[in-house]
C-alpha cells in the first residue's frame, strides 16, 4: 500500500484547527501507519515539498509570505483541504479589511493603541509585509474541499481524511460537518 504525503500549513490564524488535529488522539497512531507527514509546524521541515498528496492549510492569506506559501502549496499539492473558518472565509483574521488596510491597522495597534515603545515592526526578512485585504484561501488558489469551523472537531476532521485515505471524496453533510464557528 502506497503511504500517502500529508501536509498541514498554518497561515493567518490562532492554531486552534492544528490544537484540534492534535486532539484526534488515538487516531493519530492510525493516521501515522497511512501516511507520511511532509510538512507542518509539528515537524521540522523548512520547505514544502513536490508531490504532496492531501494538505490541510489552516488560517487566512494575511501576508506576503502567506500568498508565496499558498502558490506553492498549490503548485505542489493534489488536494487542497481549507481547513477551518479562517481558511474557508477569512473569519477572525480578515478583521483587517474593516480597518482599512494595512497600514491603518499598523497605527492603530503600534502607534495609537501603544502605551511605550511606539513604532511599526520593520524588520526585512523577519517580520513580512502585510496585504492590504486579507483573503480566504479560495480567493487566492482552487480549494478542493472546505472543512468549516472554529475549530473545526476531531471528529470531523477525521470525517474528512478518513474516505482520503481509502482514495475516496469525504461527504460532509449535515449540521455537524459543516457548521461554522
Amino acid at each position: 500500500m502506497t503511504r500517502i504525503k500529508l501536509a498541514t500549513v498554518w497561515l493567518g490564524g490562532c492554531s486552534g484547527c492544528h490544537m484540534s488535529f492534535l486532539d484526534l488522539d488515538e487516531w493519530l497512531i492510525d493516521l501515522a501507519e497511512q501516511v507520511d507527514l511532509v510538512f507542518s509546524p509539528f515537524a521540522d521541515a523548512k520547505e514544502y515539498p513536490q508531490g504532496v498528496d492531501v494538505v490541510l492549510v489552516e488560517g487566512a492569506v494575511a501576508n506576503e509570505d502567506h500568498l508565496e506559501m499558498i502558490h506553492t502549496v498549490r503548485e505542489r499539492t493534489k488536494t487542497i483541504i481549507s481547513f477551518g473558518d479562517c481558511a474557508v472565509t477569512g473569519n477572525v483574521t480578515a478583521l483587517l479589511n474593516i480597518s482599512g488596510g494595512a497600514e491603518t491597522a499598523l497605527q492603530l495597534a503600534y502607534i495609537q493603541g501603544a502605551d511605550a515603545n511606539q513604532q511599526i515592526p520593520h524588520s526585512p526578512g523577519i517580520v513580512p509585509p502585510l496585504l492590504d485585504k486579507v483573503v480566504p484561501v479560495h480567493q487566492v488558489v482552487p480549494v478542493d474541499i472546505y472543512l468549516p469551523g472554529c475549530p473545526p472537531s476531531a471528529p470531523r476532521i477525521r470525517a474528512a481524511l478518513e474516505p482520503l485515505l481509502k482514495g475516496e471524496k469525504p461527504h460532509l453533510e449535515g449540521r455537524e460537518m459543516i457548521k461554522f464557528g
